[in-house]
C-alpha cells in the first residue's frame, strides 16, 4: 500500500487523516470540492464531484501527470451532521456519493476501503432513546433516528453486500464520535455545569488525531469483509465519573462491565481488540479540568 486517496481531505477530520498518513510514509491525494484552508504541502489535491461516478472512477485510477495507480481509499467526504441541509438534500448527497466510492473502488480493483460511518447509527440522541447497555457497543442492530443517520445505516448495509459479492474486499466503517481538534477544547469545562447538554451521545468525543490513527490502523488491518467499529476517545467530555453520570441520567441502562473513572461510555473495546486502536489524546491535556 503506497498511494491513498482521501475524499473530504479538506475537512476537520480529513486534514488530520491526510497529515497522519503522510507522517507514516504514505503518498496521499486529497479529493475534495475545495482545497484545505490549512493544506499539507506534501499532499496532492484534486478537485472532484463525488456525485459523478465517472469522476470518481477516474480519480481512483489515474489523473494525468499526477498519479497512475491507487492502492487504497479513505472516504470521509459528506454532509457531516444532521440539520445542515434539508433531509432530502443530505441523503441525496451522502448516500449516492458513498455508492459511487464503493462501486468505483470495485471497478478499479481497489480492495481496501475505509469510510466514515457515524456514532449516530447507535440511536442518537440517547436522550430520546437510551442505548440497551453501557458501554455502548456494536452488538445491537443500527437504529437511525435522523435522515443523516439513516444514510449512514444504508451505507453500512451497502458495504455488507459489496463484500458479499467480493470476499477479498475490505470495507471498514468507522463510527466516529463527535470530532474535535485542539481549538474546540476550551469549551469543554463548561459542560460540567450542564451535563444534559452532552447526554445525547453519552458525553463522547474523538480527537481528530486519534480518528486519523484509527483510519490508518483500519487501512493496515488484514481484515476482509465488512466490519464496523465505534471510534471514540478513551474518556468523556466530563470530569464527573462516567458511572455516576449514567446512574443520574440513564438509570434504566445496565452495565455489561465496570467502567472506571471518566472512561468513555462509547465502547471502543472492539476497535482496541481488532485494530489495536489506542487513543493517545484527551481534552484534559489542553485545558484545566473543573471540579466534578
Amino acid at each position: 500500500m503506497t498511494r491513498i486517496v482521501v475524499t473530504g481531505g479538506s475537512g476537520k477530520l480529513g486534514r488530520a487523516v491526510v497529515t497522519h498518513l503522510l507522517d507514516h510514509g504514505y503518498d496521499v491525494v486529497n479529493l475534495d470540492r475545495a482545497p484545505s484552508t490549512h493544506p499539507d504541502a506534501r499532499a496532492q489535491f484534486v478537485r472532484i464531484d463525488l456525485s459523478d461516478y465517472g469522476q470518481v472512477l477516474e480519480a481512483f485510477t489515474s489523473v494525468d501527470d499526477r498519479y497512475s495507480e491507487v492502492d487504497a481509499v479513505v472516504h470521509l467526504a459528506a454532509i457531516p451532521a444532521p440539520g445542515l441541509l434539508t433531509n432530502s438534500a443530505t441523503f441525496a448527497n451522502n448516500v449516492p456519493s458513498t455508492y459511487n466510492v464503493f462501486a468505483a473502488a470495485q471497478a478499479a480493483g481497489i480492495d481496501n476501503v475505509v469510510w466514515a460511518s457515524s456514532e449516530t447509527v447507535l440511536g442518537l440522541p440517547f436522550g430520546e432513546t437510551p442505548p440497551p447497555t453501557f458501554p455502548v457497543d456494536e452488538g445491537y442492530p443500527v437504529r437511525p433516528q435522523s435522515t443523516y443517520s439513516l444514510g449512514k445505516a444504508v451505507e453500512e448495509e451497502m458495504a455488507r453486500h459489496f463484500t458479499r459479492w467480493n470476499p477479498d474486499l475490505k470495507l471498514i466503517g468507522l463510527r466516529f464520535s463527535n470530532v474535535m481538534d485542539e481549538a474546540d477544547y476550551a469549551a469543554f469545562p463548561a459542560f460540567e455545569s450542564d451535563p444534559p447538554s452532552r447526554a445525547w451521545n453519552a458525553w463522547g468525543y474523538i480527537d481528530a488525531r486519534d480518528g486519523a490513527q484509527a483510519v490508518r490502523l483500519a487501512l493496515e488491518s488484514t481484515i476482509t469483509g465488512f466490519e464496523a467499529f465505534i471510534i471514540a476517545a478513551a474518556d468523556t467530555v466530563m470530569s464527573t465519573p462516567s458511572a455516576e453520570l449514567a446512574a443520574r441520567y440513564f438509570a434504566s441502562v445496565p452495565f455489561t462491565r465496570p467502567v472506571e473513572g471518566v472512561e468513555t461510555l462509547l465502547g471502543i473495546d472492539k476497535a482496541r481488540r481488532m485494530l489495536w486502536y489506542a487513543p493517545q489524546h484527551s481534552w484534559r491535556d489542553h485545558v484545566a479540568t473543573p471540579e466534578a
